[in-house]
């Protein structure tokens, strides 16, 4: 099974087949500029020299890597790296090559921003449609990132798994496939600041996750949503924070 952002950025890169270690390398480098936008891509016999692999492998990958918008093939020219504009930055893997190659305020709000769009009627729709059983599932997850012991790395994992489950609960299937966003978001906070790191923050945490569970039992849709979107808000601002105090920080 693919390991997701979030456990991938905890526990280090999958082994890889030789496609997706071509596809890897060639995206992470296309987003971190080393082939810029409008550049054309080197020739096959040198790029399959590169990544020692053969001429179909190779192939496959450019298949792969313009299906995720970032190339487009030209006959008689080559392959010319698309505009940023053109890439499917809801895809998983170019979320991954993003935050690998680093992020900024800019990037994390955007994220946060699009979680803010979808999350908090996702939490509405849990309100209307979850079942006892999904209300006691969110509940334990909630309480679960209470733990005193967690890590920065462990409530990351919680937090991630609370979220998914308020998608699940919403019965909107569209919401499920796009949780690589909040995987993304969480990756943000787990490599930049995590209420881990004040064991007394956890108890905050754990509360105002516990309130959304509430409000969906409750079936109030609208305070459902509202405990959601302070929930993103919060995570929001502890990373802006934390990226103006690393900024303070290096500043000569």
């Amino acid at each position: 099974m693919r390991k997701g952002l979030l456990e991938t950025a905890i526990s280090g890169a999958a082994t890889r087949t030789s496609h997706a270690q071509v596809v890897n390398e060639l995206g992470r480098a296309i987003v971190a500029g080393e082939f810029p936008v409008g550049s054309i891509l080197p020739g096959d016999a040198e790029l399959a020299a590169r990544f020692k692999v053969s001429r179909t492998v190779l192939r496959e990958a450019m298949k792969t890597l313009s299906a995720k918008g970032l190339v487009v093939p030209r006959a008689r020219i080559g392959t010319r790296v698309t505009p940023r504009t053109q890439w499917n930055l809801f895809d998983s893997d170019i979320l991954t090559w993003q935050l690998a190659v680093g992020v900024d305020e800019a990037f994390l709000i955007d994220l946060s921003e699009v979680r803010l769009a979808f999350e908090p009627h996702a939490a509405a729709l849990a309100a209307r449609y979850a079942t006892d059983a999904d209300i006691s599932h969110m509940m334990r997850l909630a309480m679960a990132m209470g733990d005193p012991e967690h890590t920065a790395e462990s409530l990351a994992m919680a937090d991630l798994k609370f979220h998914l489950s308020v998608l699940e609960a919403s019965r909107n299937p569209f919401f499920r496939t796009i949780g690589s966003l909040i995987e993304a978001a969480l990756v943000g906070v787990f490599r930049l600041s995590s209420p881990a790191q004040d064991r007394g923050k956890i108890d905050d945490v754990a509360a105002s996750h516990i309130r959304i569970v509430e409000d969906i039992r409750r079936r109030d849709e609208e305070a459902a949503r509202r405990a959601m979107e302070n929930v993103i808000r919060v995570g929001r601002d502890r990373v802006v924070d934390a990226l103006d105090d690393r900024s303070r920080r290096t500043r000569p």
